[in-house]
């Protein structure tokens, strides 16, 4: 069983950055890619970002490639999501999630784990 846990989310201003990060527990953190989705109000869950599992490789949504950057540390166990530029579009629960393949990928149906997500809430 792989756990997953995110925080750093919260309330920023229009223009501002947060950090989100996801510590991640049970399995071996290298052996999964890991990607980065959110869910708004009455939305579908969207995918934002993804890593394979050395790092080498990232893959972004069009909406977010500018702004997002994900990175992971397979020493500590964590992926983390740097956002900057935050819009009020941008208010969501964001998730993390383990998928057990090698490259990004952006189809939540090959992520087996996902965390409880964290609250973003953009202010304008």
């Amino acid at each position: 069983q792989v756990q997953l846990v995110e925080s750093g989310g919260g309330l920023v201003q229009a223009g501002g950055s947060l950090r989100l990060s996801c510590a991640v527990s049970g399995r071996t953190f290298s052996s999964y890619a890991m990607g980065w989705f959110r869910q708004a109000p009455g939305k579908e869950r969207e995918f934002l970002a993804s890593i394979s599992r050395s790092g080498g490789s990232r893959s972004y949504a069009d909406s977010v490639k500018d702004r997002f950057t994900i990175s992971r540390d397979n020493a500590k166990s964590t992926t983390s999501l740097q956002m900057n530029r935050l819009k009020p579009e941008d208010t969501a629960v964001y998730y993390c999630a383990a998928a057990g393949v090698s490259f990004p990928t952006g189809r939540s149906y090959e992520y087996s784990y996902w965390g409880q997500g964290t609250q973003v809430t953009v202010s304008s």
